[in-house]
């Protein structure tokens, strides 16, 4: 299969995950008004920042944005984040690939699925209010991060654990957990997928497909440029050391101040 033709499965297998329009969603937003489980933070005010994997010195090198789509090199890559000056840094090791320039996945060689394990970047205006019975239902999200952790642990049909206050560098937010109620039955969903959240009223932009599918999210402040990322593996059966990769490529990422 040609490096063009495994692109597109990807996009065709992964874009219900990931944006559903599936690193990031990693993703920074401004807000704009329109119509074994990964480890997560416990302690009251934890700092999120941690060393991960990385194949180089951060000093003298030359960092490069995040490409669009494909295979990508071990390093660390630029993302933007709307509303705010500075794009954030995000490192990744080897035999990771980029999905529509805001999202990263891994395969696990021993599971059928591709993007075994994700990272999103999305702006997440929308938060289904039922996560299940979606369609007509994508509530405003508010401007803010706290908002959007209300909003969030509001949602029918999931589960999210309390959030704990969390430093990004200088930056504050929220981090917590979020998952399916163990009752739901997916296949009765609208469009046989729970959508979580979206950019826009009229299409899901971030939702599971699988019943054990798990993420946690990040919302960072960003001097009133909310940063929404969420790193997730989509069942159980994900290799842990693949997962821990995973959360170690999450607390890589770096919001350099924009003074």
């Amino acid at each position: 299969m040609t490096p063009p033709e495994k692109a597109a499965q990807r996009s065709r297998h992964l874009l219900p995950l990931v944006t559903i329009a599936l690193i990031g969603c990693l993703g920074g937003c401004e807000y704009a008004s329109k119509d074994a489980s990964l480890p997560s933070a416990s302690s009251p005010i934890t700092e999120a920042r941690t060393d991960p994997p990385l194949p180089e010195s951060r000093d003298n090198r030359t960092v490069h944005p995040l490409p669009e789509s494909g295979d990508i090199d071990a390093g660390t890559y630029l993302v933007p984040v709307a509303g705010y000056k500075e794009p954030f840094e995000i490192t990744v090791p080897g035999g990771w690939f980029a999905l529509d320039g805001r999202s990263l996945g891994k395969d696990d060689p021993d599971h059928p699925a591709e993007g075994a394990v994700y990272l999103t970047l999305s702006r997440a205006y929308y938060v289904a209010m039922d996560a299940c019975t979606w369609r007509g239902a994508l509530a405003d999200s508010g401007p803010s991060a706290k908002a959007f952790v209300d909003a969030m642990a509001a949602q029918s049909s999931t589960a999210s654990t309390p959030p704990a206050k969390v430093m990004v560098g200088n930056y504050s937010g929220f981090e917590f957990d979020h998952s399916i109620e163990d009752n739901v039955d997916i296949t009765a969903c609208n469009g046989g997928q729970l959508c979580i959240h979206s950019e826009d009223t009229q299409r899901c932009s971030s939702g599971y497909v699988n019943q054990n599918q798990h993420e946690t999210y990040r919302v960072v402040d960003l001097n009133g440029a909310r940063a929404v990322a969420a790193v997730g593996h989509i069942d159980g059966s994900i290799n842990p050391e693949l997962m821990r990769e995973a959360r170690a490529v999450f607390d890589s990422i770096v919001f350099q101040s924009d003074k």
